[in-house]
């Protein structure tokens, strides 16, 4: 067994190539596009190069063929945050073989150690959490955009190796088609009738205004769930969505407002990987005309939830539930939409689990994020749970 670190564009394909290897026979697994991966590794198009460095190896048997993959990175705005300093590691993928993946560990783990940190989390993206992000467990079905999907056995071979679980992420799903639980629409109707609050999806004519309402509620409401807490910046926002404005529906973003105010945020994408199953990674001319064929044919009949945020003076008010009417009263005039995906949902935040049951929800995945202490003397501490949450 051999272990290579990506230098050169023969290496960087290899990358690529090593998931689409083992998941080809798997009628499930969607490839991501080439592209968006690739991106991660760019310091020219991920921000986080600007205060981190990431690397990447892919490992090959006595014959020369790939047998798996793995990226190693340091994020030096949260790495020294913790108890101590702690890297991570993504986009693993390996055969089923607990030398090959202790290969890949062990190199991660050396390359993090040699630029003095002590612990590596795992899977983790070089980027937003909301990406590519924990180690399904459970409920191995169709993987939503840019959520993880992998093999059932991946989790015996981080365990093997030492890994312990950090903390528990779940993904519900929402049958849009049912009407909401009573009680549930009485409290939404509610306050949709109070004459202080108002609902407002956002608008690419209005951009500016939305997306400064956007990340004034994103920025009070995550602060108190993330260590050395980055606000997020309107320009990043901007960034964002415009690279995305061919898959944006200007109704799956909204924003909620009393006497004016924002108070609450939500954002959802129509999950893309309905159409991604059929492109195999690559954007060409030619899947490109594809792309657009089937998004205009209403391919696409699920929705994934990214984000909801409720200021903390108004959680439990009822915002959450109205802007799920909403939600629903849109999806209303889009009849080929069926179900939500929300993902995911960490089990230090109760709050938000019980509002996606409270609207009918059920809890249909569960992956978990590890970490893995380079001292193996040293007690392990899973991620604190907020006092006001427990």
């Amino acid at each position: 067994m051999q272990i290579e670190e990506v230098r050169n564009k023969r290496q960087a394909k290899e990358f690529l190539r090593v998931p689409k290897i083992l998941y080809r026979n798997d009628t499930t697994w969607v490839c991501p596009l080439d592209r968006e991966i690739e991106a991660v590794f760019d310091p020219e198009k991920n921000t986080f190069f600007r205060h981190g460095t990431a690397t990447r190896f892919v490992t090959k048997n006595d014959k020369g063929k790939l047998t798996g993959r793995i990226a190693a990175f340091i994020d030096d705005k949260s790495a020294r945050t913790h108890d101590q300093p702690t890297g991570g590691i993504g986009f693993f993928e390996c055969i089923n073989d607990q030398g090959a993946t202790n290969l890949l560990f062990d190199t991660a783990k050396e390359w993090l150690a040699s630029r003095r940190m002590e612990a590596m989390d795992g899977p983790v993206n070089f980027g937003e959490t909301d990406k590519y992000w924990g180690l399904l467990v459970e409920g191995f079905s169709h993987p939503a955009y840019e959520i993880a999907y992998n093999y059932p056995y991946y989790q015996e071979l981080f365990e093997n190796y030492g890994f312990q679980t950090y903390y528990n992420q779940e993904g519900f799903h929402l049958d849009i088609t049912r009407p909401l639980p009573e009680r549930f629409a009485r409290i939404a109707t509610w306050l949709m009738n109070k004459e202080e609050y108002s609902f407002e999806h956002f608008s690419w004519k209005e951009i500016h205004r939305y997306v400064n309402d956007f990340a004034e509620v994103y920025n009070q409401a995550w602060a108190s769930f993330k260590k050395n807490f980055e606000p997020m910046q309107p320009a990043y926002i901007i960034h964002t969505l415009k690279k995305a404005r061919m898959i944006i529906e200007e109704e799956f973003i909204w924003i909620a407002y009393k006497n004016g105010k924002p108070i609450a945020i939500y954002l959802m994408y129509p999950d893309l990987n309905q159409i991604l199953k059929h492109l195999d990674g690559r954007m060409h001319p030619w899947n490109m005309l594809k792309f657009l064929y089937l998004k205009h044919t209403k391919t696409i009949t699920r929705a994934r939830g990214v984000l909801m945020g409720v200021i903390h003076e108004f959680q439990g008010r009822g915002v959450e539930a109205a802007i799920i009417m909403k939600l629903q009263e849109m999806f209303r005039r889009k009849p080929h939409y069926t179900e939500i995906e929300f993902s995911w949902v960490g089990d230090f935040n109760p709050k938000m689990k019980n509002i996606f049951l409270s609207v009918g929800s059920i809890p249909a995945k569960k992956y978990k994020t590890y970490r893995y202490l380079f001292d193996r003397e040293k007690p392990f501490k899973r991620y604190p749970i907020p006092v006001s949450n427990k």
